[in-house]
């Protein structure tokens, strides 16, 4: 069942800035990964699902209430995480929990106290005084004290360190595991993959690509870098090989020896057969990463494997 709906949502803010015809949507359990560079969309997207700007074109909805008419109640169920924290700096971490547990109608503190202790949380400092990273984890517990359905988090571990990126990171596959619905915008790679069960691409405001991540993950094409032992085995292997187009070389690099093959996963044996002619220093297979992916949409001079982009439409 669809939980968060977005429906040819435009917003033109002109010079090429907003969002253009995107649609997508996100499943009740599923967390879904809003992936692109800063700029490129996925802030001025969630903003409209939570209902602070109105669209030009097209809707959002949030579990079939429209998120511009109807915000009021949308938020009751929603956990949000904006990218720019805002926080009233004459108070105190405590006083500042205290007030949104009375604006959210929270008498039960158990799950409020749970995340302040998950989060090795001290509120007691005052917020003009914290860093960033504390005042992000302050208002990660208060956004999720009310322990909501519907998480929509847009850069969620900015200003965060390593450290406590990885407890927010096992925090949302705890969440997963609860059956919540996750949106999760970000331009990190490694939160994104190790998380989402689809991901979406968007790209100059546009989405580029939405596909499964296990489809990536096992993607068939696989890149295999080979350096050969002398000079002679390596210009043999092109002779032989390369030339005659028995394996697909993608690159070489003459000055190392070095080639690179693409290959379906079907046909490693048969590289393998074929390599055992020749003396090698090593043969080792590149794995394609969610960057890799990633970066074929922003560089012009690359295009995107056909084995994984068939598997990402």
């Amino acid at each position: 069942m669809s939980v968060l709906q977005i429906e040819h949502l435009t917003k033109d803010y002109g010079s090429g800035r907003g969002v253009f015809d995107v649609s997508f949507e996100v499943n009740q359990g599923e967390v879904f990964g809003f992936l692109g560079p800063n700029g490129a969309g996925k802030t001025t997207t969630i903003r409209h699902i939570m209902g602070f700007s109105r669209p030009q074109h097209g809707t959002t909805s949030v579990n079939g209430l429209d998120s511009w008419k109807d915000h009021y109640i949308i938020h009751k169920d929603v956990g949000y995480l904006p990218g720019e924290i805002a926080l009233p700096e004459a108070l105190t971490g405590t006083q500042f929990i205290s007030m949104m547990a009375e604006l959210r109608h929270i008498t039960d503190m158990t799950h409020t106290d749970y995340l302040i202790e998950k989060f090795a949380l001290e509120p007691s400092g005052g917020l003009k005084r914290m860093s960033l990273g504390m005042k992000r984890t302050l208002a990660i517990v208060t956004a999720f004290m009310h322990d909501p359905q519907i998480l929509v988090l847009d850069e969620p571990t900015s200003g965060l360190d390593p450290m406590m990126q990885d407890i927010f990171i096992g925090f949302l596959n705890e969440e997963k595991a609860r059956g919540k619905t996750i949106l999760l915008s970000s331009h990190i790679f490694s939160e994104v993959d190790a998380t989402c069960d689809r991901i979406a691409i968007i790209k100059d405001g546009r989405l580029v690509s939405t596909f499964v991540a296990d489809d990536l993950r096992h993607n068939e094409s696989k890149t295999f870098k080979i350096e050969f032992a002398s000079k002679e085995d390596f210009e043999r292997f092109r002779t032989e090989v390369e030339y005659p187009q028995k394996l697909n070389v993608i690159s070489v690099k003459r000055h190392r020896n070095q080639a690179r093959v693409l290959i379906d996963d079907k046909d490693v044996n048969s590289l393998i057969a074929i390599l055992s002619d020749y003396h090698l220093n090593f043969f080792t297979e590149i794995k394609f990463t969610l960057e890799d992916y990633f970066m074929k949409f922003y560089d012009e001079n690359q295009s995107v494997e056909e084995g994984v982009e068939n598997a990402a439409h």
